[in-house]
């Protein structure tokens, strides 16, 4: 059975829209999502079903962790364990945009999200679509990107259903994300910090933030 194409205002989500997706997601289901960088695949990170379903969907190892999307520095801070002085330093530079933490993660985070690390990948997209789905649904979602594994990463709806059309039940379609490069991906390990992947935010540009 084919995903269903559900057509959403990248600046202006349809709140009825929106409503429509959080049930998807309060049942358990995995959805594609546009984001301000890559489609991406949105589940409940804490309902372990639905997390097995997303490494099911992507065909991804589950030795490799989930990233999780926020709306908010305080969400964000809930899933962190010691929160390092340089996490607040560096949302307060680039969030909500293109950059991905790497902490620490609470115990209230399952550690199949983690991939049994202990550490997790926390973003805030600058998404209006995010920003509503996750207030609508009340909590994170995942974030990992909406393709096969070690296929190229998904820039529009059409990228997706031709991915895993078959794999997913509904696909939120924004049109292209016009991102020509992922997140940015920074380590923090207390006043430490590791660029893991560089992406839409530089190495210059991190190290000007915490300088």
């Amino acid at each position: 059975m084919s995903a269903e194409l559900l057509k959403i205002d990248p600046r202006t989500p349809e709140p009825e829209a929106l409503r429509y997706v959080a049930r998807f997601l309060e049942r358990g289901c995995v959805v594609a999502i546009p984001t301000d960088t890559v489609y991406g695949l949105a589940a409940d990170p804490f309902n372990l079903s639905a997390v097995d379903e997303i490494f099911r969907v992507k065909g991804r190892h589950e030795q490799l962790g989930l990233p999780l999307l926020v709306n908010a520095l305080e969400q964000a801070e809930l899933l962190t364990r010691s929160v390092p002085p340089n996490f607040s330093r560096l949302a307060k530079a680039f969030w909500p945009g293109a950059l991905t933490l790497v902490v620490a993660a609470s115990h209230r985070v399952p550690l199949k999200v983690t991939a049994n690390t202990g550490r997790i990948a926390v973003r805030w997209p600058r998404s209006a679509v995010v920003e509503g789905l996750i207030a609508e649904f009340g909590g994170p979602l995942t974030g990992t990107s909406a393709n096969i594994s070690g296929h190229p990463a998904c820039a529009s709806a059409d990228d997706v259903f031709l991915q895993l059309g078959d794999r997913l039940p509904l696909v939120l379609d924004a049109g292209e994300t016009g991102a020509a490069r992922p997140s940015t991906i920074v380590r923090l390990d207390g006043d430490e910090w590791k660029i893991t992947r560089v992406g839409g935010i530089s190495e210059a540009e991190i190290a000007g933030a915490l300088s």
